[in-house]
């Protein structure tokens, strides 16, 4: 067999990736995904949807398509997802894409050459990581405090290293759940000015708001055009229709359409034309109002078991939004806990060490999920999951690992 290409070396698969291989063993409780509940489908609205689509215009949605996108799409996107959060730009600024991790990677095929800087926050997602690694760049961290990425050291950073790109997720970060406040993302967008530095704003988990106020997305101040925003309708209607979008620069769309030409010659009609219309029959307001008050249900019961559970020594988020909760055991070898989650007590979580760019120091960071659990398995999963951290933190056993459901 001939040899792999070089970018290969290092790339290792997702770890998000290896706990569905996990979940198929079954009987696992799982705090590892970010997948949406089940629950949470519109079936009905899209079955709906579907049908009134094939009937109307099947001929046409099952066809070859545009590269540039359903134009109903563009622009229901333009008036309903992003005119709310005082994004106001043309249709021929919007692409929508297969995903928005696809938007990502033709962001990296239009600007991103081997050796490029590009700044990412501390932790970040790892499916950005391993895309940045994939193309070459070398990666910076930029700290983090409890209200997300620290501006000081971004701009001291982007002064030192001249980079490229800053790819961020401002609202329930994933893995941490934090949210940058509005004075700093006034000043990410300045940053991004006067430094032509670009901004993937990375924002997927902005309407799954439980508590607090929204903001408006970095691109609501964004002057310069520097700054790119990713949406995706992967957890506010379902991800497997695999439908995000792009709002960037006019110039900037026309790259990433040539791009993704070469992808996969368009995003699926079909799938296009269904949030089309689930967004231009105004189903959207009525589906978060009915997946709200269950994700922050879950999200509140994750809380008070590891309230309960936990060691003190334990720290972790309070999200007000979102699908994670992020934690750190100090002096907890997470590498191993995950195996004997699994093994000894049926649960699966995320080390945290996969998030970080630069993962030394950070073995006893974990991630924990609770969109994809019913809402019953959250209290019994935490207190095994407590009952071994508390053993890793050398403090006595509350309850023991196999505890009864």
């Amino acid at each position: 067999m001939p040899e792999f290409a070089t970018r290969m070396e290092g790339i290792t698969g997702s770890a998000i990736r290896a706990v569905f291989k996990l979940l198929a063993k079954g009987d696992i409780i799982s705090f590892g995904g970010g997948n949406p509940s089940a629950e949470s489908f519109p079936t009905e609205e899209i079955r709906s949807i579907v049908d009134s689509l094939l009937a109307r215009d099947g001929a046409n949605l099952l066809q070859y398509g545009p590269t540039e996108g359903y134009a109903p799409l563009r622009r229901a996107i333009a008036q309903h997802i992003l005119a709310p959060k005082c994004v106001h730009v043309a249709e021929e600024q919007i692409l929508p894409l297969t995903g928005s991790m696809q938007g990502f990677d033709l962001l990296c095929r239009v600007f991103v050459n081997r050796g490029d800087t590009v700044l990412v926050e501390t932790p970040t997602f790892l499916g950005v990581l391993q895309t940045l690694n994939l193309y070459g760049a070398k990666l910076v961290s930029v700290p983090s405090d409890e209200e997300g990425v620290c501006v000081d050291a971004l701009e001291s950073l982007v002064r030192k290293h001249r980079p490229k790109l800053f790819y961020c997720i401002p609202t329930f970060q994933n893995p941490s759940g934090r949210t940058i406040g509005i004075e700093r993302r006034k000043r990410i967008a300045r940053i991004a000015a006067e430094y032509d530095l670009l901004v993937a704003e990375d924002d997927p988990y902005c309407d799954l708001r439980y508590s607090g106020v929204p903001l408006p997305p970095i691109k609501a101040f964004d002057e310069s055009g520097t700054v790119l925003l990713f949406n995706s309708f992967s957890k506010i209607i379902a991800p497997g229709l695999r439908v995000g979008s792009v709002t960037a620069e006019a110039p900037v769309i026309r790259k990433m359409t040539i791009a993704k030409q070469s992808a996969d010659t368009h995003s699926p009609n079909l799938t296009q034309a269904i949030v089309a219309e689930f967004l231009s029959r105004g189903f959207l307001p009525q589906q978060l109002a009915r997946i709200l008050p269950m994700y922050g249900e879950r999200m509140n019961a994750m809380l008070a078991a590891m309230d309960a559970y936990f060691p003190e020594s334990c720290a972790y988020t309070r999200p007000e939004g979102g699908l994670f909760i992020w934690g750190e055991l100090p002096g907890g070898d997470m590498a191993t806990l995950v195996g004997r989650a699994a093994d000894e007590c049926g649960v699966a979580f995320i080390p945290g060490f996969h998030f970080f760019a630069d993962p030394a120091g950070q073995e006893g960071t974990f991630r924990l999920n609770f969109s994809g659990t019913a809402f019953e398995n959250i209290e019994p999963g935490i207190r095994r999951l407590g009952a071994l951290f508390t053993e890793a933190a050398g403090a006595p056993l509350r309850l023991p690992c196999k505890a009864a459901q």
